[in-house]
């Protein structure tokens, strides 16, 4: 039986023409089979493919033809393109919507002005050092079901939040600080420590490959604890088959990892949601219960009719 795959890559790089690259891209995926999702712009690419090996490591090799994306950054995890609906290839202003485009300079070499890059090895070096500030740089829901022990957890719902987040002055006492942030595969440190440089972070680093990275190398027997949070079918990865459960069922408060949106279609809010409480009653974002009139039969997130 065929072996598949998925990766997870991005590449910050200068793009002329990124409407002819997504044509390209289109239509390389496509002829092998692949589904996913792949975000290019004037600054790179960002995306998740899933297929079978053979054909993954084709579109791999072919796209690094390809010069300005020779030193894609690249991590393999278990899955394949039933974990997607569909092949998405789009040009956007930004490979991570930040809503800062215009801020972010980015030449051969990567993203100017980032944090400094770690390997996994480097970060456990760093903390035998010194004291560290972990910095979470995802959206607050995922952190829910896995972080990196003690960090600090922006109140975000989407990545857009974070420009506003960082000019509040909420954070300013970070500023001092020896911050590492962290994200999924790295893609979204790479904004975020610039941002943060540029307003006046004196010491920030970023975790290179990000989570998904340090899990390939460390597992469960490090930093990290629980579940990371992927954007498709899956819903969440481990790395090992001891991995900490961290996350608490929104409705009863048992411990588990599974993650589902709200039930309501117009709503896109994630919550932590065990197995029994999903299958026995509406699973709803305390908004949606509210507006409904709908008094929670346990605690907020699984709600019944009053």
């Amino acid at each position: 039986m065929p072996v598949s795959r998925i990766v997870l890559f991005y590449v910050f790089v200068p793009l002329a023409d990124p409407d002819a690259v997504r044509l390209w891209q289109r239509d390389l995926a496509e002829s092998l089979g692949l589904r996913g999702r792949v975000l290019l712009s004037p600054h790179g690419v960002n995306g998740t493919l899933g297929g079978e090996v053979s054909d993954v490591k084709r579109w791999l090799r072919k796209t690094r033809e390809y010069a300005p994306f020779r030193d894609l950054d690249v991590k393999w995890s278990d899955g394949g393109a039933d974990d997607f609906p569909r092949l998405s290839v789009k040009v956007r202003d930004e490979v991570v919507t930040f809503g800062a485009p215009d801020e972010l300079v980015v030449d051969g070499s990567g993203v100017v002005g980032g944090g400094t890059r770690l390997t996994p090895e480097e970060l456990h070096e760093l903390v035998a050092r010194e004291d560290v500030v972990f910095l979470d740089g995802r959206n607050e829901f995922e952190s829910r079901i896995g972080r990196f022990r003690d960090a600090v957890v922006p109140d975000v719902a989407t990545t857009r939040e974070f420009v506003a987040e960082l000019d509040s002055g909420r954070w300013d006492h970070l500023k001092d600080e020896t911050v590492v942030t962290y994200c999924t595969g790295g893609v979204r440190c790479e904004v975020l420590s610039s941002l943060m440089v540029s307003r006046g972070f004196g010491r920030v680093y970023q975790l290179d490959g990000g989570v998904a990275r340090y899990g390939e190398r460390y597992g469960d027997d490090g930093l990290w604890e629980g579940s990371l949070y992927v954007f498709d079918r899956r819903g969440s990865v481990e790395f090992s088959d001891h991995a900490a459960v961290v996350g608490r069922c929104s409705a009863c408060g048992e411990a588990t990892s599974r993650m589902q949106n709200c039930s309501d279609l117009q709503c896109r809010e994630q919550l932590v949601v065990c197995e029994p409480c999903a299958g026995r009653d509406v699973v709803l974002c305390d908004p949606h219960r509210a507006s409904r009139g709908w008094t929670p039969s346990l605690a907020p997130g699984v709600a019944s009719p009053a």
